[in-house]
Parts: C-alpha cells; sequence; structure tokens
C-alpha cells in the first residue's frame, strides 16, 4: 500500500515531465546532428569591410566564415593593397580555430590609406585539426 508519505504530489510531477521532456528533446537534438553531419571539407570566405584611420595608420576589418563540414586551424589570411603603383603593402593575420558553419572576425593594419585603392584577400593556408 502507499502511505501518504510516500505519494508524489502535482508539483514533482510538474518538474519530472518538464525535465522528461527537456533530456528527451536534447538527446533528439544531438542525434540529429549526428545523423545529418557531412563530411565537407572548410569551405572559407573571406569579407573585408571599409577601412577605417587609427592614428596615423588605416584599419581593415575582416571576417572569415566557414561554410565548410570540417573545423579549420590555424587559417592564415593575406591581404594586399594596391594602389596602382608598381609596389604593393601586404598584411597578413592568423584565425587559430574556425570549427564549422561559424564566423571569426579580425583586423589588418596598412601605412597608406587603401580606401583609394584596390584591396584583395586570400587564404594562404589552414590545418586539419
Amino acid at each position: 500500500m502507499n502511505s501518504p508519505a510516500l505519494q508524489k504530489n502535482w508539483v514533482e510531477w510538474l518538474v519530472f515531465s518538464c525535465s522528461l521532456i527537456l533530456v528527451a528533446g536534447v538527446l533528439g537534438f544531438l542525434a540529429f546532428t549526428a545523423a545529418t553531419l557531412g563530411n565537407a571539407p572548410p569551405d572559407l570566405k573571406i569579407h573585408l569591410s571599409k577601412a577605417q584611420p587609427e592614428g596615423k595608420y588605416f584599419r581593415v576589418p575582416v571576417k572569415i566564415k566557414n561554410d565548410g563540414d570540417q573545423t579549420a586551424e590555424g587559417v592564415q589570411i593575406e591581404v594586399t593593397f594596391n594602389e596602382g603603383k608598381p609596389d604593393e603593402e601586404t598584411a597578413t593575420f592568423e584565425a587559430g580555430f574556425l570549427p564549422r558553419h561559424s564566423s571569426r572576425e579580425g583586423a589588418v593594419i596598412f601605412k597608406a590609406d587603401p580606401r583609394n585603392g584596390k584591396l584583395e584577400a586570400r587564404v594562404l593556408g589552414y590545418e586539419k585539426p
């Protein structure tokens, strides 16, 4: 027989039900993510924003996006500025870790005003973890 002291009240049943639904939902989400995970290599895209004066130099914000299904480590980015003259200015930086379907932001610094010329960016290389 059930004694009155061992019976659960409605609050305990409510907490149990909510916990059960939450745990089942998280496990379902993790199973779905694991089942639909692709195997595409890192697909890195670079977006350069407008240059901003910073003291006697110019800062160019850079956003790197990984649209691939795999992580990239040690992503090397090179940004080149050319004013139409034979010499060009180059700046590089490294994004240490770029998970799948994520992005990172950074900046490069130039001496000359890059608003007066052409900026080009490219990925020099990366590692697979």
